[in-house]
């Protein structure tokens, strides 16, 4: 259990929501499989305590699936993420979504564990993918955790069942 409350994101958080993107991702957009997307525009979650967010979930919506675009757990190892990710889940069957999905680069190593602890599984690879990505939003850096070159995308799914 997260150590704080899950809300959807009103529109009175955009502010919190644009700050905190530009802080954490290093740009006002995120980039996947080609796509540029506007977190601070989008629908999502935030996880609070006493006033203080301590997670950030947004996500988009098209073709019956819910892409979770930006994921952020301000403290990690505190359930935070998992409270999200459930959170968009719930958000998933409830539109009548059958899967949910992300995108992630080959260095993020933590989150292929993070994501298929959590039932997700690896459906795609895009090799030299990030080349391209970098051209919409050149502030992706080259090397990532571990000291890894950036330079593929993969896909991560989690079926859901609509509900009924």
């Amino acid at each position: 259990m997260a150590e704080g409350s899950v809300r959807p994101i009103e529109e009175a958080d955009r502010i919190v929501v644009a700050r905190l993107v530009l802080e954490l991702w290093g740009a006002h957009t995120a980039v996947a499989h080609g796509e540029v997307f506007f977190p601070a525009s989008l629908p999502g979650f935030l996880v609070e305590r006493q006033g203080h967010v301590l997670g950030l979930l947004t996500y988009a919506v098209a073709n019956h699936q819910l892409e979770i675009v930006t994921i952020d757990a301000l403290r990690r190892g505190r359930g935070v993420g998992t409270a999200l990710v459930d959170a968009a889940v719930r958000q998933a069957r409830t539109l009548g979504c059958n899967r949910v999905r992300l995108t992630t680069t080959n260095d993020n190593l933590d989150a292929v564990r993070f994501y298929q602890r959590r039932g997700f599984k690896l459906t795609a690879l895009r090799p030299d993918a990030v080349r391209e990505a970098r051209k919409l939003k050149p502030e992706i850096p080259t090397v990532g955790d571990f000291g890894i070159p950036i330079t593929d995308e993969l896909d991560l799914e989690r079926w859901v069942a609509p509900r009924q």
